[in-house]
């Protein structure tokens, strides 16, 4: 913080205090990340019961769609931080409606131009080397699942005007209606049930997106309801351009959003990977990467809770109030991180059982690698949940740009050639493959953790 701030002076029971608000505002934002997650996990399950090749060929579309659609979510998410500020220093509802109009056409924006690539799915695929007949059924999933991109990022660009307003509640009551009607989807729509015709993997992909369109509707038809968003009016049309505030989001949100882009980019281009080497191992991959995503749902929650409560004490220059809120949710990630570490190390199979019969001769290769790759996985959550919380710290005082090069340097100059060269140099294979990515998690842990401690000394920006 400047010299010019003047931090509150410290006062007893604050680290109870603050974990409290903390936990308050995090937990509905964990399980509504959860639900969406769910979501996938959904899809791929279901995918996995129609057949082992079902389940390879949604993988591969859904990690072709993964990075436009994070690149997207966080340079949207962006105005979470930019909310949270500007309440912080009591500005008033104008200027919330205009940062937020320009997260919403932003939203749409991206959604226009990525599903002009993403009609091309098969070919795509094709021409990095991937198996055509999965290539081809990647690209039906693609024709129903790709037209989910633009109410998603509606609802994340909406859910993070509910964040900076301290009001997760909607987003998880939205989250969780959404993935029990994706559930009732894809069970309907791949199997033809409940009335519905068979139509298999393409079901699917059309399930979610009738899933997200439900829940960004829920979504903004909270604001309509609840008292103080009815009357900030953030989501009434016309959604009015204003170039200072899209420049201001832009300026933050696309390295945010390329920074996540670069995190879960390496791991789709690990799957895209793997599917090089063969498929029963791009299965046994998706089950542990999807496992892994699951609890990654909990830090990812803290920190956003983080980049909420530290954005508030940005706004308002408190050094001590950000401070705290920073540490507090810090501690929190590393706490979940080691019990999260523990299930996957202690119960890899049952993990794994919601995927495919564990006991089926079929599977035994499959099942086996995964078993491997939890342990892998086990062994970096403590890694993975620092660097997410630390991010999402560093985006309360509005760094994100720092961020995007420790992100490229951690994930694609080292953990990536490392996985390339141990996943295909050696007889490691996907195993390889993961510990060049446990690698570059561990890299950009400690270089965010060192910025931020370099950051608290010399004094957070304004």
């Amino acid at each position: 913080m400047a010299a010019a701030a003047r931090p509150t002076r410290a006062a007893p029971g604050w680290l109870t205090r603050e974990l409290a608000a903390t936990l308050a505002l995090s937990w509905p934002i964990v399980l509504a990340n959860l639900a969406i997650n769910a979501m996938t996990l959904t899809d791929l399950m279901m995918l996995g019961w129609l057949s082992p090749r079902a389940l390879a060929a949604g993988a591969l579309g859904y990690n072709l769609y993964l990075p436009p659609f994070l690149l997207g979510s966080g340079l949207v998410a962006a105005l979470s931080p930019i909310a949270a500020a500007k309440i912080g220093a009591a500005q008033g509802a104008d200027a919330l409606r205009r940062a937020t109009h320009q997260a919403l056409l932003s939203a749409i924006i991206i959604a226009l131009v990525t599903w002009l690539a993403l009609w091309h799915t098969a070919s795509i695929l094709k021409a990095i080397g991937e198996e055509p007949e999965l290539a081809d059924d990647a690209g039906t999933y693609m024709l129903g699942f790709q037209w989910s991109l633009a109410p998603s990022l509606l609802f994340f660009a909406a859910r993070a005007a509910f964040f900076a307003l301290e009001r997760p509640r909607p987003a998880l009551f939205a989250g969780l209606v959404a993935v029990g009607f994706n559930a009732l989807a894809n069970y309907a729509l791949i199997f033809g049930k409940l009335g519905m015709p068979a139509l298999g993997i393409f079901g699917s992909g059309l399930a979610t997106t009738l899933s997200q369109t439900l829940m960004v509707s829920l979504l903004l038809a909270a604001a309509l309801v609840d008292p103080r968003m009815r009357r900030l009016r953030l989501f009434v049309l016309p959604w009015r351009p204003a170039a200072r505030e899209l420049v201001a989001l832009w300026r933050l949100g696309l390295p945010i959003g390329a920074t996540i882009a670069a995190e879960v980019g390496v791991f789709s281009a690990s799957t895209l990977l793997v599917g090089l080497i063969d498929r029963a191992a791009l299965e046994a991959h998706t089950i542990a990467l999807q496992i892994a995503s699951f609890a990654f749902m909990v830090p990812l929650g803290l920190g956003q809770a983080a980049t909420v409560r530290v954005g508030l004490a940005y706004g308002a220059r408190d050094a001590i109030a950000l401070h705290r809120a920073g540490w507090s949710a810090f501690g929190l990630t590393l706490v979940f991180a080691l019990l999260s570490a523990t299930v996957m190390l202690s119960a890899p199979r049952l993990l794994i059982a919601p995927f495919m019969d564990i006991g089926a001769p079929e599977n035994a290769a499959a099942v086996g690698i995964a078993i491997i790759l939890l342990q892998i996985a086990a062994l970096f959550q403590i890694f993975d949940a620092s660097q997410a919380t630390l991010a999402n710290m560093l985006r309360g005082v509005h760094d994100s740009r720092i961020p995007l090069i420790i992100a490229l340097i951690g994930y694609w100059a080292i953990g990536a050639p490392v996985g390339v060269a141990l996943g295909f140099g050696t007889t490691l294979g996907a195993v390889g493959v993961w510990i060049g990515l446990a690698l570059g998690l561990a890299v950009v842990a400690a270089l965010l953790l060192s910025r931020w401690l370099n950051t608290e000394r010399r004094g957070f920006p304004v």
